[in-house]
């Protein structure tokens, strides 16, 4: 079992990644493949979609 390095993610690059997540969901992709591609459990993305999910990056 391989160990993956926990990442920081800073509040811009959330919401960047939140914006990323909705244009690839928008486009029809499933959850589970945007899931994917941004590295993130469902449950860190709801989280984040819940607390980052109105702001705007800078």
């Amino acid at each position: 079992m391989s160990a993956r390095r926990r990442r920081r993610h800073s509040p811009e690059q959330i919401v960047h990644k939140l914006r990323d997540a909705d244009a690839m969901l928008n486009a029809g992709k499933d959850e589970a493949v945007v899931l994917q591609a941004l590295e993130v459990s469902e449950s860190t993305y709801l989280r984040r979609r819940k607390q980052y999910g109105g702001m705007k990056a800078e």
